[in-house]
């Protein structure tokens, strides 16, 4: 009741304040929180009209990826911050909002409720929440101020955002460049007085993940004055390179050790910020990676640290002898031994599958199966050789069996091996099983929902006791593998329909972790991109790019088979390019693409041909290819009336209509006198 009763009051003082400022048109000085003064003066000066009503958004689909493209790092991080927040907050009427550094929101997660009201004033990924574009607003408070800010009810500046609350905090880089803001929005009804302090954390979060990524190469050096500190939100991070030298600091860092944000100040080398020698040090954290050590500053302020050094870097750690440990340049962690995928290759952007990746990442090397599930085409082989790659088994080998594909009678000999004899068939040497021969590496079965029970009663006993035995052998091998397994199928209901063996079930499944459909992904452009350049066809040296329009029909096509059919169509429209084409355009799509368009194939395959020039020619001519052709289509290029009726028999269709008349589509644009 008195929550309520203060409410009330605060609200009565904003709206009082609200009527004098429309009255007199001048700012308050005092009764509204000192960023929301600040805010509303801006406001006034950029001509902004209080009672406007809500603004469309500005921005099209195709700013929103550009956007996300440039922001791939921070909505990579950040995604995995977000669902964490909206757990705490889920069904309180509210959703977590992450916009780049110009105000642009490029992804939101919330309770449907709100999220359907907050569309209503157009707070929604791709919207832009700039004080310019929607007036005084934590988003955009946030990122002029650089300070976290709170907006609640009618202290927006616009009477149709009052309906909102909003708490947001900036995130820099470590070098203190501003990346953009975290958002928690909800009813102005609903306020609570700690979100604020969840949108802090957040971004805290955030930047840790991102200085961690940033530095992965690097030892990571946390610190704090008190030993309970160390670990958490408020301890300090350093990047120190195989040299002893400091490369970064984090904002907490620079906080703790009070020096500017922009640079550290000269602090050079470890030894200069430090008492003590730091390849002791390392040697100490690759004895006990979870070791807490009091350290000296220089200053003479006493603080515990703890030092975090990749797989990669602890290989190239070599104690010496005598004196201080001496620390070898270790490895490019991005590059396997046998030169595959890796984790960090995969990451493109998309929230849900840099979820996944951070999750693998954490697991990898931890003697944990990991289950990856996702539709067919989605990834998931590519995804377990990048787990393979990434741990300490990368020297070792990676085995793929296809559980669906071997025929149920062979399934056995296949995956355990046998010995010579065993039955009828089998070879005088007998063979080694696939499971033996992941020894030492990764075992990947995939659509491991398709093997048979009883092959799953024998495996979960090679699990269980690390030891499997080949067909008509008399004792077991023991192995040494690392566990992944894949499928398409929901392994949960499989185990309820007493179709997947419960024991073996909860056996593989030590982390789960799903693959996101292309269709539900953000990352479409880098995909296309990374496949144009991997592909065989690719014309070298060239550089071989989507027309504007091939690239929106293939962002609106749902894609049933996944990336798989996505590489197929690219091949698909490489092998159709013409010798010295560089452009991908919709004409080169299969035709089931065009058609789920709604463009009919015929539209765009009639660009390629003229129009007969008589009976004799009535069989398709490429233009482009008959030399006697030529000069005709040099003319029809030079006149008004066969432009004119190009365009016109395509529809509006430019690219269609300039191949037709053997020009660039630039020159049609330029004698349409329109802007180039």
């Amino acid at each position: 009741m008195v929550d309520n009763t203060v409410r009330a009051a605060q609200a009565a003082v904003v709206e009082s304040l609200r009527r004098q400022f429309s009255s007199s048109g001048q700012v308050p000085d005092a009764g509204l929180p000192v960023p929301v003064l600040r805010s509303w003066a801006r406001c006034q000066r950029l001509g902004l009209d209080m009672g406007e009503r809500v603004r469309p958004p500005s921005t099209t689909r195709g700013d929103l990826m550009v956007a996300r493209e440039r922001s791939a790092a921070l909505l990579a991080h950040a995604s995995g911050v977000m669902e964490h927040l909206h757990e705490q907050i889920r069904s309180s009427g509210s959703m977590v909002l992450l916009a780049d550094a110009s105000g642009m929101i490029l992804h939101g997660i919330g309770d449907p409720a709100f999220v359907d009201r907050a569309s209503r004033v157009v707070l929604q990924a791709g919207a832009n929440w700039s004080e310019c574009e929607r007036g005084t607003n934590a988003i955009g408070a946030s990122l002029i101020e650089r300070a976290p800010v709170e907006v609640l009810g009618a202290e927006h500046y616009l009477d149709c955002n009052g309906v909102l609350t909003c708490s947001a905090a900036p995130i820099f880089d470590w070098r203190g460049e501003l990346l953009g803001a975290l958002d928690i929005s909800g009813d102005h009804r609903s306020h609570q007085p700690h979100t604020l302090g969840l949108a802090r954390m957040g971004v805290r979060l955030v930047e840790r993940r991102l200085f961690e990524s940033e530095h992965a190469r690097h030892a990571l050096l946390s610190f704090h004055p008190r030993p309970e500190g160390v670990g958490g939100l408020q301890e300090g991070l350093l990047a120190i390179d195989p040299d002893g030298e400091i490369v970064a600091a984090d904002r907490q860092a620079r906080a703790l050790l009070g020096v500017g944000e922009r640079r550290l100040a000269g602090l050079g080398s470890f030894s200069n910020l430090f008492r003590g020698g730091f390849g002791t040090l390392i040697g100490r954290a690759a004895r006990d990676p979870a070791a807490l050590v009091e350290l000296e500053l220089r200053s003479g302020v006493r603080v515990h640290v703890r030092v975090r050094v990749s797989p990669a870097w602890q290989v190239g750690v070599q104690a010496a002898p005598a004196g201080p440990a001496r620390v070898v340049s270790a490895p490019d962690p991005s590059r396997s031994a046998r030169g595959g995928v890796t984790l960090e290759a995969l990451s493109t952007g998309d929230p849900a599958l840099q979820f996944a990746l951070d999750r693998c990442a954490r697991i990898v090397g931890r003697n944990i199966p990991i289950l990856i599930q996702g539709e067919s085409g989605s990834g998931k082989e590519l995804l377990a050789r990048a787990c393979h790659n990434s741990g300490p088994r990368a020297d070792g080998p990676f085995v793929a069996v296809n559980c669906a594909a071997i025929p149920e009678n062979l399934i056995e000999s296949e995956l355990f091996g046998y010995v010579g004899g065993a039955f009828t068939g089998a070879r005088k040497e007998g063979a080694v099983g696939r499971i033996q021969q992941a020894h030492g590496g990764t075992l990947f079965l995939d659509e491991i929902g398709d093997m048979p029970l009883a092959m799953q009663a024998r495996l979960l006993r090679v699990l269980q006791e690390r030891c499997v035995q080949p067909v008509g052998a008399g004792s077991a091998v023991p192995v040494d593998i690392a566990l992944l397994c894949a499928t398409h199928r929901r392994l949960g209901e499989q185990v309820k329909a007493g179709r997947f063996r419960e024991d073996l079930y909860y056996r593989v499944n030590g982390l789960s972790v799903q693959l996101p459909p292309l269709r539900a992904r953000s990352d479409l452009q880098r995909i296309v991109r990374r496949l144009l350049d991997g592909s065989s066809h690719h014309p070298e040296p060239a550089r071989i790019d989507l027309a504007p329009e091939t690239m929106e029909i293939l962002a609106a096509y749902p894609w049933p088979g996944n990336i798989r059919q996505l590489q197929n169509v690219l091949e698909v429209a490489l092998a159709l390019l013409d010798e010295g084409e560089t452009r991908i355009l919709p004409l080169h799509l299969p035709e089931e693409v065009l058609q789920a368009a709604g463009e009919a194939p015929p539209r765009f395959a009639s660009a390629l041909y003229p129009t007969p020039l008589s009976e004799r020619e009535a069989r398709p001519v490429r233009l482009a290819d008959d030399p006697e052709l030529l000069p005709l289509r040099r003319a029809r290029a030079l006149d008004d009336e066969a432009i004119r009726a190009a365009i016109a028999r395509f529809d509006g269709n430019l690219s269609a209509a300039a191949r037709h008349l053997g020009v660039a589509r630039n020159t049609l644009y330029r004698r349409m006198g329109r802007p180039f």
